[in-house]
């Protein structure tokens, strides 16, 4: 059982979406870190919610946590698909 299967159009579709969807789920955990940011910074700017300042620098803090989170899960799942399906 040494020799490769020959993958059929239906697998290398299915093996390309699972692609796109890994980059895509990527792209909304960059997405959520862009958003913690900018409200973190919003928070702390606006005079207005000095009350809830410690919200803005826990989001401040959380933002780079997500993002690096969806790097190690695209770079993870890149790594298996490319493991065990060699185009």
């Amino acid at each position: 059982m040494s020799e490769k299967a020959t993958l059929i159009t239906r697998d290398i579709l299915a093996i390309e979406r699972t692609r796109l969807a890994n980059e895509r789920t990527f792209l909304a955990y960059f997405r959520t870190a862009v958003v913690f940011l900018s409200a973190g910074f919003a928070i702390l700017e606006m005079a207005a919610l000095e009350e809830i300042r410690p919200l803005g620098w826990f989001l401040l803090a959380l933002s780079p946590i997500i993002l690096s989170v969806g790097t190690a899960r695209l770079i993870y799942v890149r790594k298996h698909i490319k493991k065990f399906y060699q185009l």
